[in-house]
């Protein structure tokens, strides 16, 4: 995998919030999201991904499925192929079915997950050289065996780690920064699980904000952690605050709301 794979991307796809948005999964309750700035944060959230220099295509929204605006859980892609995952909650289940079809027309390769076990893609970091897999209540050891056969099927050098308790997804408390850096929480960072990378903490109190996004030569950040850019600031990164404050309301955050990869 060549550094420019891991954050370098051109293309992306994005789902329009549908209204059952509101009534979407949550693990603590901080109140119900409101329809209309959810769909502003995600306006804002498709303007930077174009701002950065990626082409993005908006799928309409399914009704269906309160949680489907976060097209990650459900698929993975890749240069090299996309995969079809199994969302690890009920009320998910239906989602990889409606986004099969749409990757479909975009890779040539495309894995199904296999049955029995389940993983959502808000486990997975793609790092230079490896991709981490995280144990949690949505990915079971079943799932993430499968998923690492498909992995090493594109070519992928997959490794499995466990999620502390209380945490949603890996991808809840870390994200990668660049070639060698991530950014995490202190309770994830400490199971050892980045080593040979420099790890960057987030500030105490702003723990959300491990969710952040590299995409090309910016980092999103949620703009609700003033202490976690300007951190970021003067590290030498170039951060786009984005709001997530509603979003942040049914347990997501930046990462969740697109697939992206490189085509070119």
């Amino acid at each position: 995998m060549s550094a420019s794979t891991v954050y370098h991307f051109d293309n992306a796809i994005v789902r329009t919030p549908c209204h059952g948005i509101v009534d979407g999964l949550r693990a603590v309750d901080a109140g119900v999201p409101d329809y209309a700035k959810v769909l502003a944060e995600h306006a804002a959230y498709v303007t930077a991904l174009q701002e950065a220099g990626v082409t993005v295509d908006i799928l309409p929204s399914l009704e269906a499925y309160p949680d489907s605006m976060f097209v990650e859980d459900p698929a993975l892609v890749f240069h090299e192929g996309a995969i079809v995952m199994r969302p690890g909650a009920p009320s998910r289940f239906g989602e990889a079915g409606e986004i099969a079809p749409v990757l479909k027309k975009r890779f040539s390769h495309v894995l199904d997950l296999p049955a029995p076990g389940f993983a959502d893609g808000g486990d997975i970091l793609v790092l230079q050289d490896r991709v981490m897999i995280g144990l949690s209540d949505r990915t079971n050891e079943i799932g993430a065996a499968a998923l690492a056969d498909c992995l090493r099927q594109l070519g992928k050098h997959p490794v499995v780690v466990r999620t502390p308790a209380n945490v949603l997804h890996f991808k809840s408390d870390c994200s990668l920064l660049d070639e060698e850096t991530v950014l995490s929480t202190r309770r994830l960072a400490a199971g050892g699980v980045f080593g040979g990378l420099r790890v960057l903490f987030t500030p105490d109190g702003e723990e959300g904000a491990a969710n952040a996004l590299r995409i090309n030569d910016r980092v999103f950040v949620g703009s609700a952690f003033p202490k976690t850019i300007a951190m970021l600031e003067g590290a030498g990164y170039r951060v786009v605050p984005l709001a997530t404050s509603e979003i942040a309301k049914v347990d997501a955050g930046l990462s969740c709301m697109s697939l992206r990869w490189r085509a070119a």
